[in-house]
């Protein structure tokens, strides 16, 4: 091809754009077993925490943080013909422990320097010194969605081991973490740290993009590789393959973090406008006998954890299936958009159960709810763990609903006493028949319910059922619900549990 004078100083620009954000260090030989290899020779060590960077950057207020960004046009891979852009955040605050980054090209990889130039700030952040150990604190992917010429982000990993995700359309919410180490044990939660990630250069044709991460904390080391498409839901192929240090008896797998404050099942410590707060409404699993359970969630007085036992589940998640504006009435934040998270385990996971952690909040800036994978057997110390699963980011879950939804759950005092729930099913074709035609299961270990009553709803078409329930002395009553038609299946199951 002959390489003429405009062609050359365009393509000397764009390098010089790279470099200006990228990778200038010194390249070496890189595969994701590089990776695997380097989590191996961690967990072979004790842990050692990483430096922080200097103190005047670990001194910046929240407002002095927040001044400063990441210019645009020095973005990775900035007016090239590769089809993704990499922004970086600075460290510094709440991330006292810059991670390094890396660009991955031809199975070579060059460091991306930390450079003070790349970023803007105002005049209210102080000089900063750029000696010691420096670094990022994490970086958000952006391509073209739905908008031509136009590059829109669609994921973040900043923080410990988050990062988030969100569809065409949709605005951030829920997060997801690489590990969940202890989450509820009294002695308190480890957050395993991603320490350093590599980033492999599209192709100017490739719709994903892959990320390497490597991770590490004082009971474990990891490698995790992320095979990440976007779209109308954004879907991430996840491999993880773990060193444990130490025996770890309580690990999480495919650790989700949401936020529930209210719904119409409790609003009685909130004096608020809009009828909900959350960024997530629901646990829905596929468990491995291929039954679908929907857990509503909750804002419970204290701390309450939740198992549901079962051997290589299908799936699980964390959903917001409330998707009208006037669900929440916040023209702010539009909980009506955020994503649902679902993973979906690939091989067998073998016994163990979908962990529920729900902890009690006042605002809705606090994420109060976990759910994870636990596998009923620990994993022990100088062992090696692999592990694979998908997760999609997106309004629905990935899986064939052959079974009404579940889409709302109420609940208040009756004036004779105990108390009324309703649970709400969306339209669905298996529903046409009359509400007598079909058999209500109601079950609760703990407390008497009524009998229920099923009503068609003439707001949506759907039905309606309704039932009570006396606590009596009880402060935790656990309810099951199902419909049934001849014997088989017709609704989700319902699982509540309720709190005084």
């Amino acid at each position: 091809m002959k390489l003429t004078r405009r062609s050359f100083l365009a393509s000397t620009v764009a390098m010089a754009m790279v470099q200006s954000a990228g990778a200038t260090g010194t390249a070496t030989p890189f595969s994701h077993e590089t990776v695997i290899a380097k989590a191996r020779d961690l967990a072979r060590h004790r842990y050692m925490a990483r430096p922080t960077v200097p103190q005047d950057w670990l001194d910046l207020s929240y407002e002095q943080y927040k001044s400063i960004w990441f210019r645009h046009d020095r973005a990775l891979w900035y007016k090239t013909e590769t089809p993704y852009e990499v922004d970086f955040f600075h460290p510094g605050l709440y991330f006292p422990r810059p991670v390094q980054i890396s660009t991955v090209s031809d199975g070579m990889a060059t460091p991306v320097p930390f450079t003070l130039g790349n970023f803007d700030r105002t005049d209210k952040v102080p000089e900063l010194s750029t000696d010691g150990e420096m670094g990022f604190s994490g970086f958000r992917l952006r391509t073209e969605l739905d908008q031509p010429g136009t590059k829109n982000e669609f994921a973040v990993f900043q923080g410990a081991s988050y990062f988030r995700a969100i569809g065409i359309g949709e605005i951030y919410g829920l997060s997801a973490r690489g590990l969940a180490l202890k989450t509820g044990d009294p002695m308190g939660e480890e957050f395993p740290d991603f320490v350093q990630f590599w980033l492999e250069t599209p192709r100017s044709v490739q719709r994903n993009i892959i990320v390497h991460a490597l991770l590490d904390s004082p009971s474990v080391s990891g490698a995790y590789r992320f095979d990440i498409t976007p779209g109308p839901a954004c879907v991430m192929e996840v491999q993880a393959t773990l060193f444990p240090r130490t025996d770890m008896p309580h690990v999480g797998i495919g650790p989700l973090t949401s936020m529930f404050l209210y719904d119409s099942t409790d609003r009685t410590r909130f004096d608020d406008f809009r009828p909900a707060v959350h960024d997530s409404d629901g646990l829905l699993i596929r468990n491995g006998a291929g039954e679908t359970l929907w857990r509503p969630l909750a804002n419970p007085r204290d701390l309450q954890i939740s198992a549901f036992s079962d051997v290589n589940p299908r799936g699980f998640g964390l959903m917001q299936r409330a998707r009208k504006l006037s669900d929440f009435d916040d023209l702010e934040a539009l909980y009506h958009r955020r994503p649902g998270l679902w993973v979906e385990p690939n091989g067998d996971w073998g016994r163990g159960a979908v962990t529920l952690v729900e902890i009690p909040a006042d605002q809705e800036i606090y994420d109060n709810i976990v759910a994870y994978w636990r596998p009923a057997e620990p994993y022990i110390a100088g062992s090696q763990v692999d592990l694979s699963y998908r997760m999609t980011w997106g309004a629905e879950a990935p899986i064939t609903a052959t079974l009404p939804r579940i889409v709302d759950t109420s609940s208040g005092a009756r004036a004779k006493g105990g108390r009324v729930v309703t649970v709400e099913y969306e339209p669905h074709p298996m529903h046409a028949a009359a509400p007598e035609d079909y058999t209500i299961h109601i079950s609760s270990p703990q407390a008497e319910t009524s009998p229920g009553v099923l009503q068609r709803n003439p707001e949506n078409g759907g039905l309606r059922l309704a039932f009570s329930f006396d606590p009596g002395e009880h402060g935790l009553v656990e309810l099951r619900a199902q419909l049934r038609k001849e014997g088989a299946a017709a609704s989700e199951v319902w699982l509540y549990r309720w709190t005084a």
